[in-house]
């Protein structure tokens, strides 16, 4: 009889010992279900807690007058851990609205101003931070803000976001992180707040030639002054004097002959045209300063496209790589440099083969008037160099055809610093034959009638703008 009441003793003894283990069991469990299913994680504060109530259900193992003591510490903290749960929970389920302030258009690497004004329309005081989406490539200063939000208040946040790649982008969400009251808990919400974010190529360098040009400077980017063959104006015919008229233009042979002044009329030069094909495709993805080839061959593209239509020139543009990606048609007009900033910011460097076929068959069967076709791309091998001499050689005759070809400033510099050992001696002679073989393919270009900018990525803009003033000046087109 005696033993079997001790076993009893011994078994209830046994069930109260593990008794504050189930209680931190019972805590443990909802702690994870809330974390996952409501996004709410426990602080440091929350965690001493349950160091504390286990560290008490140990002692209470060998100490079991502390056992009541115990129970009542791990129910005091199921207690307060629900209530600042749902202290944080509904104070941020609703009554919290996020609004963006930013740009619908900016320029690759100029940094643009970002607000995020966050309200409170709860009767709870809100304490945590804010982050405002970032996409990839982007640098944001700062990039969180710490924020605290009394109720019915709000608060207004600014940043510099810097955008380090160019195209369309989306702004999908704001993330905000707040604590509790007792700060047990840090809830995170995502609110979705989509904005677009369209990147072009930095335009600075327009401003700076319209600038250099109005102070006769343009020497100070690389670009000469070309004098012009003839006159700026073509003779169009005879007629009677007027007021107005300039004196210079006094025709004195007609006037003596029909005995009345008499003056020359002139017609202004006929708007050309300039068309642009920019290769996308794999001959374009060689970067340098973190720029593609692509990059640097829009840039200066665009540059010289300003420059044209500041001549009165119609200009054009034509992306492609495995197929035709975009189309511009020739026009000339301030609205233009818009179009072609559109066409061209979202077009990047494709890891295929470029069809030079479809390219120039498409510019076939929608530009058949006599243009500067200007080809901006990069040969590497037999096969896309002689798929660009035969295409551009085609086109002589019925258009200009002109080569942008870019130079890669590595195989360069191997050629020229051959020293410091076999290895190096080796990689000297391979490039050195590249470009042995890379100026055939140059020369051939030229026999076929086909102009030429052979430069450097980050160096063809003057060059390119150089040759376009030259082929006005000579009257090539």
């Amino acid at each position: 009889m005696n033993d079997t009441i001790r076993q009893i003793a011994e078994e209830r003894f046994q069930a109260y010992t593990q008794l504050p283990w189930l209680m931190l069991l019972l805590i443990a469990v909802p702690l994870l279900i809330a974390a996952w299913r409501f996004r709410l994680y426990p602080t440091g504060w929350w965690v001493a807690g349950l160091v504390v109530t286990l560290l008490g259900s140990i002692v209470s193992v060998f100490s079991p007058d502390l056992f009541v003591w115990v129970l009542a510490l791990d129910g005091l903290l199921i207690v307060v851990a629900a209530i600042d749960f749902l202290a944080v929970y509904v104070g941020t389920s609703q009554g919290i609205e996020v609004s963006r302030e930013i740009a619908h258009s900016c320029s690759l690497g100029v940094p643009i101003d970002s607000r995020l004004t966050v309200e409170n329309r709860s009767g709870l005081t809100l304490v945590g931070d804010v982050r405002d989406d970032l996409p990839d490539g982007f640098e944001s200063h700062p990039g969180q803000h710490s924020m605290r939000l009394p109720p019915l208040g709000r608060v207004t946040m600014s940043r510099k976001l810097t955008p380090g790649r160019r195209g369309a982008f989306r702004l999908e969400s704001v993330y905000l992180r707040f604590l509790s009251p007792l700060k047990l808990w840090r809830r995170q919400i995502e609110l979705p707040l989509p904005s677009a974010l369209n990147v072009y190529p930095d335009m600075k360098q327009l401003s700076d030639y319209a600038l250099l040009a109005r102070t006769n400077r343009l020497s100070l980017i690389g670009v000469r002054r070309t004098r012009r063959v003839g006159q700026d104006s073509d003779f169009e015919r005879l007629r009677d004097y007027s007021r107005d008229d300039n004196f210079r233009h006094i025709d004195w042979r007609s006037t003596a002959r029909r005995n009345k002044l008499t003056v020359r009329q002139f017609q202004s030069d006929q708007s050309q045209r300039v068309v642009f094909l920019l290769d996308c495709g794999r001959m374009m993805t060689n970067t340098r300063d973190g720029y593609s080839l692509l990059d640097h061959a829009l840039n200066s593209a665009l540059m010289m496209a300003y420059v044209a239509l500041h001549q009165g020139d119609s200009v054009g543009m034509l992306c492609f790589s495995d197929s035709v990606h975009a189309y511009i048609p020739p026009r000339g007009g301030r609205s233009q440099m818009n179009r072609l900033l559109h066409a061209g910011f979202d077009q990047f460097p494709r890891m295929v083969e470029s069809r030079y076929d479809q390219a120039f068959l498409y510019l076939k069967n929608h530009c058949k008037r006599r243009s500067l076709v200007v080809l901006a791309t990069n040969v590497i091998d037999e096969v896309n160099s002689a798929a660009v001499t035969d295409y551009l050689g085609n086109l002589s005759g019925h258009h200009l055809p002109m080569a942008v070809i870019l130079r890669d400033r590595t195989l360069f510099e191997a050629a020229d610093t051959p020293g410091g050992g076999d290895s190096n001696l080796y990689r000297a002679a391979a490039a050195a034959d590249i470009l042995v073989w890379r100026d055939q393919v140059l020369k051939d270009l030229e026999h076929r009638g086909v102009l030429l900018v052979d430069a450097f990525p980050d160096e063809l803009t003057a060059p390119l703008v150089n040759q376009y003033l030259e082929i006005k000046a000579k009257h090539l087109l």
